[in-house]
């Protein structure tokens, strides 16, 4: 297998071009994801108030399931045969998701994470036009995975702010 600038070469169907694009976008999904896996598992640790042991076992569910996600979405990078980002400063500068300064009030914390679940959502849809026209059904299922779940994430969350 012969290798170009760091990159494995790969027939799977999919252009250099098509797959390198690709991997952009789903380095930015995967940035994301992982800075939002982080915001859950603080403000699991961190949540206080009457509504703590609802929330502190919803945080519990949503971060274990990004971990196993930011798992699924650095391996099919790999399957595009590039590497994947996996490092805080690389993560910085991919991720839309803020960080939270301090520990903010469970409200708070439940509305920024409503936002953290509907930014990973617009980062997976935004790379859908991509994957889309590159014929790249395993991505385009991924993607659509990720959006059902966090679109559901959303929901359940913003049902607690009602």
């Amino acid at each position: 297998m012969a290798k170009k600038n760091n990159v494995a070469s790969v027939n799977i169907g999919i252009s250099e071009k098509d797959r390198k694009r690709i991997v952009e976008g789903l380095s930015h999904l995967l940035a994301d994801t992982y800075t939002l896996y982080l915001k859950t598992h603080n403000f699991h640790w961190n949540v206080t108030g009457p509504m703590f042991n609802t929330l502190h076992l919803m945080f519990e569910g949503q971060y274990n399931e990004l971990a196993l996600a930011v798992d699924l979405i650095a391996e099919r990078i790999r399957a595009l045969g590039y590497p994947a980002p996996g490092t805080y400063k690389e993560f910085a500068k991919l991720s839309s998701i803020p960080e939270a300064d301090g520990v903010p009030a469970a409200e708070e914390m439940i509305r920024q994470l409503v936002e953290g679940q509907e930014a990973v959502t617009r980062t997976a849809r935004g790379i859908f036009p991509t994957v889309d026209a590159a014929s790249d059904e395993p991505t385009a299922d991924l993607l659509t995975q990720r959006m059902q779940l966090h679109e559901k994430n959303a929901w359940m969350l913003r049902s607690l702010l009602a």
